[in-house]
């Protein structure tokens, strides 16, 4: 996974939930703008969508970018499946008072799946709009999962220095979502935490992405391997007003591509709701 920003324009703050798990999230400004939800996926965290989020500032929107259960700064959980993810949504946008009106949402990977189960389960009065970046519709059920390649990572280390070095190979991709902890440092999810949600994220999808009728954008990385460029065309072709954008990049699109990602984002949500 590429470095991503962890810089933001706003503090970072947290809600607690009925089971005393806290979920983290960035609000990047401005206050009064229009609201967006975004989404990371495995792995990834809330700042990664700093740089994306200065762009769609720029144009009035108020981007809020949680860490997703067991990600960043958000506490672990006991469930990894679409209701405990979408249950924290949910959640989260009761607490902002964002549940008034549709909104947005914007989702990579785990968080693009995510993002369109929402729409699908909960229609047009919670989402208005999609922009799936490189999130599939059909994710082939393999044993083990494909992110089985974590686990028997250590989660923390007296230092940084050694946590890193027990990752080994791996340490590029992981570095970057290190965080203190206790005494020492821990990565920024936990290995087991992510093989489970990424085997529970397997399997067909299909009903869901075409559970709603939106305006979306599929926005693709040709040489991503975790959605097939064929698969991206026919979800685009399967599902009425989808747009398709294709960026000569790997799965990571906004964070390889950051000023052609923006572009794309911005051109859609004027498209849709017009300018701020």
């Amino acid at each position: 996974m590429p470095s991503r920003p962890v810089s933001c324009r706003s503090g970072r703050a947290h809600l607690t939930t009925p089971d005393g798990r806290r979920i983290s999230y960035l609000d990047f400004g401005p206050a009064a703008g229009r609201p967006l939800l975004a989404l990371h996926g495995h792995l990834g965290e809330g700042a990664e969508f700093a740089e994306l989020s200065a762009a769609l500032g720029a144009d009035g929107w108020r981007v809020v970018a949680p860490d997703q259960r067991g990600h960043g700064d958000s506490d672990r959980a006991r469930r990894y499946d679409r209701d405990g993810y979408l249950g924290d949504l949910r959640l989260l946008l009761a607490h902002l008072g964002l549940d008034r009106h549709p909104l947005p949402v914007l989702g990579h990977s785990l968080g693009a799946v995510n993002g369109y189960h929402l729409a699908a389960a909960s229609g047009p009065r919670v989402v208005s709009a999609l922009v799936n970046i490189d999130g599939p519709a059909d994710l082939p059920v393999v044993t083990p999962a494909p992110l089985s390649f974590l686990s028997g990572l250590p989660y923390h280390a007296p230092t940084r220095a050694e946590l890193l070095a027990a990752a080994g190979a791996l340490a590029p991709l992981l570095e970057s979502g290190l965080r203190p902890y206790g005494d020492g440092w821990r990565l920024g999810c936990h290995p087991e935490d992510m093989v489970d949600s990424d085997t529970r994220l397997l399997g067909d999808h299909w009903s869901r992405w075409l559970g709603s009728d939106c305006p979306a954008l599929l926005l693709h990385g040709t040489a991503s391997s975790v959605l097939p460029t064929a698969q991206a065309r026919e979800m685009a072709a399967r599902r009425p007003r989808t747009t398709l954008v294709e960026l000569d990049t790997d799965h990571w699109v906004h964070l390889r591509e950051p000023e052609e990602s923006a572009e794309a984002v911005l051109r859609f949500l004027r498209a849709v709701f017009g300018r701020g």
